[in-house]
């Protein structure tokens, strides 16, 4: 059977997933009444909840007599290390391009990475059933786009297809609509250049992607590179970047992907993605060889990290409560498996025997980690987000984001005001149909807990993406929050009438009947300082005043605050702690006096 392996690549929202699904459909994988969900591909809980892709995934699509091997990958930025080794395993990919927004910051990125392994690029203009598309405007952009990321003559000549993935129509001429996605399957087939097949070769894999299987145990996903594979056949693993990781292993099972299922196979030829199990100690990056002698393939350098946060064992009064793992062994373990299957992340452990520094891409890489562990039932603590520093040449230098934001013309003074405060540098600004574009480059940190601002600044009409751009030298200070935290004055049960006297200081975080301790952070002071409120104050009871009367006290309802907001919230003397059940905001000293010695300045005689 002839085969073709795509990838497909986009910006966050431009729809790539969609397009996968229509793929499945129209490719002869379900029955013609089969109802199918929409992003069938996100299978995660996370990833259904918030509309994006987090982990790439395989699957195939046939078309004819030929098979069609498809990587979905995650758009958002923070997730661009799937991006980049799963590229490894196609041959061509599909660029998904928003037909109104145009390319975007991780546009950019994903396409970089795949004309540097000079992979075929099919450029697809979705969604130009949108009422402002800019259909000639985008492809002109892309093609752009192209030429400055030095794409070679033939990268250039690629098809263009105009695509409605919702609706299942592709067309090579948008003045012609389609009727199916006949067209982007003509070209897939056409154009993107079948693996080279040399069967005689002995047996190579590198290793793109692995997973853990409940039954099976690891499962190592690659491309086939030259010759075949027969099931329980005697394997040797070597790693390119690891001279003195060598052993041997079987593969027990072989799969290759089939739509959505995967089927057991006997023999996995050259060219196919398959799946193989019985290689216990497998990662990523690691070459599955026949022979003992063969030298490993190089794998793709996958960029390094920018955000560092403190993973601790959780020590508040309310510790071990809510959660099944609470040791900082069950702490350790998770964290280093993690930075096994996930390349981009880094973890290294800290000052003490009870804390982990963890590094990633960016806060919603971390913060997916946070909550994925959280509902495995972990119970720990994170430090507020910090970007990582770099010495180049002597001089401190720091991450710089490329921040794009779509807001309506009249919000434009507001973007940049925040922007001068943040330290950003305005690149361009553009208007795109009534909205207007503007590009800055702005310290990484500058970033941090802006995204609610920028909501606020353009009244929830703005729309933000960012990637990282560069490292530059250090920019100066950038003003912090604005606003001070009002902190529990003791440990019990938050009441309606302490409560009612602790409003009138800020928003309050906790509502009646919620549990709190000393130290904890139940409210924002938007005077810019710190405030102990007593919110578990009960009123004093005489024969005039009843506790019934607390019925006539009124409170603002409260909207508890999610993961990353709480990420945002917090300053650096300030953690969150994380259960299965909650998510708290306290005190990094918990102590009011204690806290107030530690506030004290020092002095020499």
């Amino acid at each position: 059977m002839d085969i073709r392996n795509i990838a497909i690549i986009a910006h966050v929202d431009h729809g790539k997933t969609s397009l996968v699904n229509a793929l499945l459909k129209q490719g002869g994988i379900f029955r013609d009444n089969q109802e199918v969900q929409d992003r069938v591909m996100d299978s995660n809980a996370l990833e259904r909840e918030r509309g994006i892709t987090i982990l790439s995934k395989n699957c195939s699509a046939f078309f004819g007599n030929t098979k069609i091997n498809i990587v979905d990958t995650p758009g958002h930025a923070d997730f661009g290390g799937e991006v980049e080794r799963v590229l490894k395993m196609v041959d061509g990919v599909l660029l998904v391009v928003d037909a109104f927004e145009g390319p975007m910051p991780q546009t950019r990125f994903v396409l970089e990475k795949a004309l540097e392994l000079n992979l075929k690029v099919i450029i697809v203009i979705n969604k130009i059933d949108r009422p402002d598309a800019r259909l000639d405007v985008v492809a002109d952009e892309v093609l752009e786009l192209m030429l400055d990321l030095n794409a070679t003559d033939e990268q250039l000549m690629c098809p263009i297809i105009y695509a409605s993935a919702r609706t299942g129509i592709a067309t090579t001429d948008y003045h012609k609509p389609g009727t199916d996605m006949k067209p982007l399957f003509e070209a897939i087939v056409n154009y993107i250049d079948p693996p080279k097949m040399d069967t005689s070769a002995p047996f190579q894999m590198l290793v793109s992607s692995t997973e853990q299987n409940d039954f099976l145990g690891k499962l190592a996903v690659g491309k086939i590179e030259s010759g075949t594979l027969k099931l329980n056949q005697t394997v040797y693993v070597k790693n390119f970047f690891d001279e003195n990781k060598r052993y041997q292993g079987k593969a027990v099972n072989i799969f290759n992907f089939d739509g959505l299922k995967r089927d057991p196979i006997e023999l996995g030829t050259v060219g196919d993605i398959v799946c193989i199990a019985g290689i216990p100690d497998i990662t990523i990056g690691d070459t599955i060889s026949e022979t003992p002698d063969m030298a490993a393939l190089p794998f793709v350098k996958i960029s390094e990290p920018s955000v560092e946060m403190t993973f601790m064992v959780n020590d508040s009064p309310f510790a071990g409560k809510e959660g099944k793992y609470v040791t900082s062994r069950h702490l350790k373990d998770r964290l280093y498996k993690e930075a096994v299957k996930d390349l981009s992340l880094q973890v290294s452990d800290g000052d003490t025997a009870d804390q982990f520094k963890v590094r990633g891409r960016g806060e919603m890489h971390l913060s997916i980690l946070i909550e994925n562990m959280r509902r495995d039932g972990y119970e720990f603590q994170v430090s507020r987000p910090r970007v990582l520093f770099k010495n180049i040449d002597g001089v401190k230098c720091e991450p710089i984001d490329k921040l794009v934001i779509d807001v309506p013309e009249d919000c434009v003074g507001a973007i940049m005001m925040s922007m001068g405060v943040k330290k950003g540098e305005l690149i361009s600004i553009t208007p795109i149909g009534s909205r207007m574009r503007l590009q800055f480059l702005v310290p990484s940190r500058g970033l941090f807990g802006y995204k609610s601002q920028m909501l606020t600044d353009t009244r929830g009409e703005g729309v933000m993406s960012f990637v990282f751009d560069s490292y530059q030298p250090y920019k100066g200070d950038i003003e912090g929050r604005n606003f001070g935290s009002l902190i529990s004055y003791e440990t019990g049960e938050a009441i309606t009438y302490g409560l009612f006297n602790a409003q009138g200081r800020g928003r309050l975080l906790v509502g009646p009947g919620d549990k709190v301790y000393m130290g904890q952070v139940v409210g924002a002071n938007p005077k810019g300082e710190d405030i102990v409120v007593n919110v578990c104050k009960k009123k004093q009871l005489t024969n005039t005043r009843s506790s019934a009367s607390d019925d006539a006290l009124k409170l603002t309802p409260i909207k508890p605050l999610t993961l990353e907001e709480a990420l945002e919230f917090i300053a650096d003397d300030e953690l969150v702690e994380i259960t299965p059940q909650s998510v708290r905001i306290r005190k990094r000293i918990l102590d009011h006096s204690l806290r107030a010695k530690a506030r004290k300045p020092v002095v020499e005689d």
